[in-house]
């Protein structure tokens, strides 16, 4: 069976914190490969300055098209809006029998699992990798009540954002080094973030 990490985000654009993550999780988390899963809308964030989903998909490929085992998914961009993961991980399941799916999430969504849309069936059996985000020590004890394992990843924090990439564009300041080669000349090249 084959390990699958699973990476969700707007990736609003992907930057290197995001590969730097991925790369982590391929190195320590017990995984063979990391889809990046490009949502099309985060139900719990608004859509201001969200880039197109098929411009977020692509910023993602040219990012990692040198890795053989970090790819993109864009399975969510299929499935009905607002994207909700146990939609995502059911469509999943059933495409890919041969795969093991992992969740990698920041800490600090940890807590709120229990809310997600139908909490009992995504957690019952479902592993996370968890990664540190700044200021949040994540209390596990709910969400492996309710049937999930838990793994916390020792991964390094990468003071960077998307939020911040789109700043920097917007205000023309480099992002390069800051997002994968060919990530920036895409942006200029299609406007974005302006």
């Amino acid at each position: 069976m084959i390990e699958t990490g699973l990476l969700f985000g707007s990736f609003n654009p992907i930057h290197v914190g995001h590969l730097m993550l991925a790369q982590y999780a391929l190195n320590f988390g017990g995984v063979d490969e990391v889809w990046i899963v490009v949502s099309p809308h985060n139900p719990f964030k608004q859509q201001r300055d969200l880039a197109d989903a098929e411009h977020r998909c692509e910023m993602a490929r040219i990012a990692t098209k040198d890795s053989d085992n970090i790819k993109v998914c864009d399975v969510e961009l299929h499935l009905p809006l607002p994207s909700y993961t146990i939609q995502t991980m059911t469509r999943l399941k059933e495409d890919y029998p041969d795969r093991r799916f992992s969740i990698i999430m920041g800490g600090d969504n940890v807590e709120g699992l229990p809310r997600w849309r139908e909490a009992n069936r995504l957690l019952s059996g479902q592993r996370f990798l968890i990664y540190p985000r700044p200021g949040y020590s994540p209390n596990t004890e709910q969400v492996t009540k309710m049937g999930a394992t838990v793994e916390m990843l020792d991964a390094p924090q990468v003071d960077i954002s998307s939020t911040m990439i789109r700043e920097w564009t917007k205000n023309s300041i480099e992002t390069r080094y800051f997002v994968a080669n060919g990530v920036a000349e895409y942006i200029a090249q299609n406007g974005l973030y302006k």
